[in-house]
């Protein structure tokens, strides 16, 4: 049966915490502040960009503090992965949604600099996003997209967690072991 590992089931949540939390704020609230005090789609731009410039770093420390925390507990429970049925299955869906959440957050900051770069103030900012020229509004609607599709994947992660919290009560392990057991020998006969 499992032990305690406190320390690195906490990183895994707090790094997720703050990433779900974090960027669901931001698309939600600092993009909505933004359309509301900004003016011009230009001013919004900068406004939200500039919201999301401070985020970054600490986005950053949580999802790494989030990975450790998954690879920690991954380690930790690789018997239950190798021999509980299930668990290797929605680890794997996890693993799938953690990449596909990694995928966005990285597109999301790519097309975030993209607008951030044309709607700065900074000649050496406008300079820049001169030399790869973009659609401000479609790349803001694109934006728009992956910052919500962040927090969808995150959330997911969340309710995927919640599914492996289950599947360590003791009774869940036996059964699943029970079951595992049963599929090889029905397997070998």
């Amino acid at each position: 049966m499992s032990g305690r590992h406190t320390v690195i089931r906490s990183l895994h949540d707090v790094g997720l915490a703050a990433w779900f939390g974090g960027t669901l704020m931001g698309a939600v609230g600092l993009n909505g502040a933004a359309r509301d005090e900004g003016g011009t789609a230009v001013e919004q731009a900068r406004i939200s960009s500039s919201g999301w410039a401070k985020w970054t770093p600490v986005n950053a420390a949580a999802i790494g503090i989030h990975l450790f925390g998954s690879g920690g507990l991954l380690m930790v429970n690789a018997h239950r992965v190798a021999g509980q049925q299930g668990v290797a299955a929605s680890t794997a869906v996890k693993t799938l949604v953690t990449g596909a959440a990694l995928a966005a957050t990285a597109y999301a900051r790519i097309l975030g600099k993209k607008v951030e770069l044309a709607s700065s103030r900074d000649p050496q900012d406008l300079q820049k996003a001169s030399e790869h020229p973009i659609d401000l509004d479609t790349a803001r609607r694109h934006l728009a997209c992956a910052q919500f599709a962040v927090p969808a994947l995150t959330g997911c992660l969340v309710v995927l967690n919640a599914l492996h919290g289950e599947q360590q009560r003791p009774a869940d392990q036996v059964r699943g072991m029970l079951r595992r057991a049963g599929s090889a020998v029905s397997f070998r006969r």
